[in-house]
């Protein structure tokens, strides 16, 4: 239930960022309608969720399979909702993952992919799957390399998994568009329509060069 309390503030923050993305949209001419914000929740309160609900938020970004089971299942789920499972995947948590998102953003490796398919062959649940690209080849960051990427792609439809979409995070220390260009690039040629890609510091770039989504935390609830 949404709380009659909820934070104004985080109800202000959610209508500056839908109208940044509205005014990139615009520049860029697209129409706003085609980029769905996910708003990350990762250790975020129930009062911070009760007050992006009221907000008229339905898209929730996820870092966690175990945390999001516990904020979502149960007397906490609430019905009418879109989930995205944005953070690493382990094999051993596919079941759960593909029982509870409707969006995996962080396919990334054989290992991940046969156990998603498998999965999915046994209950019969199909969210939607992203392939997370490791556009700048950082070590510490997950995400197959962009010279793998198609072949990596073409794997995942081996299986029988339909990639819907391409996810990345771009280094810190280098332009962001450069990697979303790339990401667009890969996606192009694999015939793949959607990109998510852009967080709080640089979402509307990722919406001039052409996100489909974007993954906005600190700038709609604050830092923690």
């Amino acid at each position: 239930m949404i709380s009659s309390s909820a934070d104004p503030s985080i109800a202000s923050s959610f209508d500056t960022v839908r109208r940044k993305i509205a005014r990139a949209c615009r520049i860029a001419g697209r129409d706003a309608a085609t980029v769905t914000l996910v708003a990350v929740t990762k250790t975020q309160p129930d009062e911070a969720l009760d007050a992006a609900l009221d907000a008229g938020q339905r898209v929730f970004g996820e870092n966690r399979v175990q945390e999001a089971a516990a904020r979502w299942t149960g007397e906490n789920r609430r019905e009418g909702l879109e989930l995205r499972l944005i953070g690493p995947l382990q094999s051993n948590k596919a079941a759960d993952a593909v029982a509870l998102f409707d969006v995996i953003e962080t396919v990334d490796r054989e290992k991940i992919a046969r156990a998603l398919a498998d999965e999915m062959a046994r209950s019969g649940r199909t969210p939607r799957l992203y392939v997370q690209v490791n556009t700048g080849e950082e070590p510490q960051k997950a995400g197959v390399a962009p010279a793998e990427a198609d072949g990596f792609i073409a794997f995942c439809r081996g299986l029988g998994l339909g990639i819907e979409g391409l996810m990345c995070i771009p280094p810190e220390n280098e332009p962001a568009g450069l990697h979303f260009a790339l990401l667009a690039k890969i996606a192009a040629r694999n015939g793949v329509e959607k990109l998510s890609m852009g967080m709080s510091g640089d979402f509307e770039a990722g919406v001039r060069f052409g996100a489909t989504s974007v993954r906005v935390g600190t700038a709609l609830f604050g830092s923690r």
